[in-house]
């Protein structure tokens, strides 16, 4: 029997006062393999520089993948133009700050139609994107697309819902996937299994393929299954529970792949997720 790989598990961090100063800091304390971070406002459009010190801190950890989350206000999918090329600069400054502190990739949540329906919200988003894509060089991160929990005119909520994305953007090679826990399972997909988690990820293999999924979040949900709400929980205190989790190390589509919490803190309840995680992980 093939060995599978090992995940690294870690969550997303805290980096007021320093990207490394505080992040490394606070990953260190709560035993993460790997780490998500903001490198701005998460709920604003203003950008700033990053520290060239900082940078070179995050640059040198290379035994930690890191990962940028982008502003939750992006949204690709917009009509309202004003708003596309805010979304757009956001993205493009996320994805620049990627390059400098050697992240692996940036999330983008998939965005919304807002109004017109999907198919006209998917040609914006194909029209704003792809170009975008286009620009990247090899050593720029991957845009990693996480699909939503399906509220509203949602472009992209399921597995299902992954393959009309990515055909819009012509399966391009600098984007992949972040698959969220808690917001698959408010989208339709029972994963409160260990069967269930299975036959969503055996279905991601077969509409997308296990080489695109780059990060998982790892979330519990204080939402019903189908709710279409995105509302994270700490691991086993919510509507999936701690069992399925366990299916993430040992199905080949998600096994290896870097696993992060963004579930409720502060560092206490964080730590206590990442040791779960690993648990599972490590079968204990």
């Amino acid at each position: 029997m093939t060995e599978l790989p090992v995940s690294p598990i870690g969550a997303h961090v805290p980096v007021s006062g320093g990207l490394a100063k505080r992040g490394l800091a606070y990953a260190a304390e709560i035993d993460a393999e790997t780490i998500q971070v903001f490198v701005g406002n998460p709920r604003g459009w203003a950008t700033s520089p990053g520290d060239p010190d900082e940078d070179a801190k995050m640059r040198e950890r290379d035994d930690l993948p890191v990962f940028i989350h982008t502003p939750y206000l992006i949204n690709l999918g917009t009509p309202d133009d004003d708003a596309a090329e805010r979304s757009l600069g956001s993205l493009r400054h996320s994805l620049e700050r990627g390059t400098e502190i050697g992240a692996r990739g940036v999330v983008v949540h998939t965005g919304s139609a807002v109004r017109g329906g999907r198919g006209q919200g998917l040609d914006r988003m194909r029209a704003r994107l792809h170009p975008l894509l286009q620009e990247l060089g090899n050593d720029a991160p991957l845009v990693l697309l996480e699909p939503m929990a399906g509220k509203g005119q949602t472009l992209c909520a399921t597995v299902d819902d992954l393959g009309d994305y990515l055909d819009a953007l012509d399966w391009h090679g600098k984007a992949g996937v972040c698959l969220d826990t808690a917001h698959a399972f408010a989208a339709g997909h029972d994963i409160s299994t260990r069967q269930g988690m299975r036959d969503m990820l055996d279905r991601f293999d077969t509409v997308v393929g296990a080489a695109l999924l780059a990060l998982v979040h790892a979330n519990d949900s204080k939402a019903s299954c189908g709710s279409n709400q995105d509302l994270h929980q700490n691991i086993g205190d919510g509507e999936i529970g701690a069992e399925p989790f366990g299916e993430l190390f040992r199905h080949p589509v998600s096994a290896g792949v870097p696993i992060t919490c963004e579930t409720p803190g502060p560092k206490k309840p964080h730590a206590k997720d990442v040791r779960t995680l690993k648990g599972l992980r490590d079968g204990e």
